[in-house]
């Protein structure tokens, strides 16, 4: 199967009002939408759209749940230009834990052969919405990297404004993936987050080992998120209640994929 484990680190840095870090170990499926049946007639440990350990739901997707993901998916895909048909498509994301998923940002790799075409960045808040961000890659990228900007559109965090813009950077690589979003506001650098997560098969004794190694991954996801929140209000960080949840579409605004990252 193309479909795989990956397991590595995530890592926030906040460099403004007030400077803040923190690392976890996570791991996350990443899972080919046209192998989904497959991997669920393969695995004793993962289900599609039914009860088990572990579970993908094509619901859990896109902004209107999906019923077929990979068909919504590349409608959004044939939407933004692209000969959908042609592509594979890689969903990375957490999955269902007994029966619970909070997914703060699932990617789809979208490939053309061994060149990223696109990636889709979905992004979910705590209130229970999502919004999707779609990213090309600019003329002269590297066949494995993704490198773009966009206007933020869609409310995440009560510690971060709405009037900001993202760099999203992906390394698509043989062995890795890596994925690093810088979110600015006012023209200042004001949060990265950077995913480092190595390839694994995608084995029942696998899926085993994470979840007795590092169990209830979604469930904590979701307690860290509410700690860290909880450690930035004690230190005075900016509060702002949800309000409009968009700013209007997202702009597809390519930036250079060079060590410079200047915008074309």
């Amino acid at each position: 199967m193309r479909s795989h484990l990956l397991v590595g680190r995530v890592a926030h840095r906040r460099f403004r009002g007030p400077a803040y870090a923190l690392e976890h170990r996570v791991w996350q499926l990443a899972l080919d939408l046209d192998e989904l049946d497959l991997v669920d007639r393969r695995l004793r440990l993962l289900s599609r759209n039914r009860r088990n350990a572990v579970e993908i739901r094509d619901a859990d997707h896109l902004p209107e749940p999906a019923r077929d993901l990979a068909a919504g998916v590349r409608a959004v895909l044939a939407g933004m230009g692209l000969d959908a048909a042609r592509l594979s498509i890689t969903l990375v994301a957490n999955p269902r834990v007994l029966g619970y998923v909070f997914n703060p940002a699932s990617f789809y790799l979208c490939r053309d052969g061994d060149r990223l075409a696109a990636v889709l960045v979905e992004v979910h808040n705590t209130h229970g919405e999502r919004h999707l961000y779609p990213l090309l890659p600019g003329p002269d990228e590297a066949p494995d990297r993704v490198a773009a900007g966009m206007a933020k559109a869609f409310y995440v965090s009560p510690f971060l404004g709405m009037d900001g813009s993202y760099r999203v950077h992906v390394r698509d690589e043989r062995d890795r993936l890596v994925i690093s979003i810088e979110e600015h506001e006012g023209g200042a650098r004001m949060l990265t987050a950077t995913l480092v997560l190595e390839r694994r098969p995608l084995t029942d004794r696998a899926l085993l080992r994470l979840l007795l190694r590092r169990p209830l991954m979604t469930q904590r996801t979701i307690g860290w998120i509410h700690w860290h929140a909880l450690r930035l209000w004690l230190r005075g960080a900016p509060f702002r209640r949800h309000g409009a949840t968009s700013r209007g579409a997202a702009s597809l605004v390519h930036v250079a994929s060079g060590p410079n990252g200047e915008g074309r």
